[in-house]
């Protein structure tokens, strides 16, 4: 099952706000939370801390807790002691930001305390494959990757697709982070350009990141690395089908109420043999093919348009496309729809016999 996570960081805000937050993210099918030790500089907020992680885990949250090794010391702590922290915090997993040599990471999955560690995938090195060669217990080794406050220095698709793969194809649990439009706060001070995983993610609306993410097949659960989301976005993301891509168009007003069941309930794929010019989703063209679809808005075709065939191509009529790349149009065409632009880009990732589906804007 594919998870929601929520960030919160009690330095910024009182224990009130926080457990409203929490709980508006667990009305709407969050499960999840971030937090960080390495940020709290005194013990009134590390009780905080430990107030807002049991009313939590009381409504089922699994809590994760980012810590490095020099925390460990600061707290006159080693890697043998994370029992204390997992019962002092409430917490089900430790994400190492920096890790040890590996063997201490293996020692810690194997602890009677069965806490998980939780690993960041960003760092692009041998390090989990260093840890897997100590036999850990696999099941308590998870991974996430980090977050990017400053404009410019976020993951680029090629490196996050990369890393992502190494824990994907060891069968290790993945996160990454996704980043409110509204929230304004981070682990240590406000951030003014979000929190994301992917530098391109920074300015998109949460739920076209976290689409994005999702569809790359590579990470199981989403976090939103800032604080507060909206609670229209967190509304929006527990709404959101998490196997399955959901594009987001604009009908055109001529629509027919057979275009519209094709649109909004007819199964989506794209074809196998796919081309560089449109996404074929041919089984409407077989379920109407004695469907009546008068012309109507006939005009060139754009890319993101998109269309189903008219009576004029009686082979093709009632095939629904999405148009990839600028076309003419015969006449045959009718656009009924447009993707939203800013899930245009969603289309080239869009691959063959997947499936898809339309939500009006």
């Amino acid at each position: 099952m594919r998870r929601l996570g929520i960030s919160v960081y009690p330095q910024h805000s009182s224990l009130q706000e926080m457990q409203r937050y929490i709980q508006l993210a667990h009305d709407n099918g969050f499960d999840r939370i971030f937090t960080c030790l390495m940020s709290l500089s005194n013990e009134k907020e590390k009780q905080k801390l430990q107030q807002i992680n049991k009313f939590a885990k009381e409504l089922g949250f699994d809590i994760s807790a980012d810590i490095a090794p020099s925390v460990f010391q600061e707290l006159g702590l080693t890697f043998k002691d994370i029992g204390y922290l997992k019962e002092h915090y409430h917490l089900a997993a430790l994400r190492l930001d920096m890790g040890f040599s590996g063997q201490e990471e293996a020692f810690m999955s194997l602890d009677t305390c069965d806490l998980k560690v939780e690993l960041n995938i960003s760092n692009g090195t041998k390090y989990v494959e260093n840890i897997l060669s100590y036999q850990p217990n696999k099941n308590n080794i998870i991974g996430c990757h980090n977050f990017y406050p400053r404009a410019y220095t976020g993951l680029s698709r090629k490196h996050f697709l990369a890393t992502s793969e190494i824990y994907k194809s060891n069968h290790i649990r993945t996160a990454a982070m996704i980043s409110s439009q509204h929230a304004k706060f981070g682990p240590w001070e406000e951030t003014l350009h979000g929190l994301p995983t992917l530098e391109e993610h920074r300015h998109l609306p949460i739920t076209v990141q976290a689409k994005d993410l999702w569809n790359t097949g590579m990470i199981d659960d989403l976090i939103i690395g800032n604080m507060f989301a909206s609670e229209e976005e967190l509304k929006a993301l527990g709404r959101l089908n998490r196997h399955k891509l959901a594009l987001k168009i604009e009908p055109v007003a001529e629509l027919s109420h057979l275009e519209r069941e094709i649109l909004f309930n007819g199964p989506h794929f794209n074809r196998g043999d796919v081309s560089d010019y449109v996404i074929r989703s041919t089984q409407s063209r077989v379920k109407y093919k004695n469907g009546e679809f008068k012309p109507h808005n006939v005009q060139p075709l754009m890319p993101g348009d998109v269309t189903i065939d008219n009576n004029l191509d009686v082979r093709y009529k009632g095939e629904l496309q999405i148009v990839l790349k600028e076309m003419p149009n015969s006449g045959s065409t009718n656009i009924v729809a447009r993707v939203v632009e800013k899930e245009r880009f969603l289309l080239q990732q869009i691959q063959p016999w997947q499936s898809f589906s339309f939500i009006a804007d």
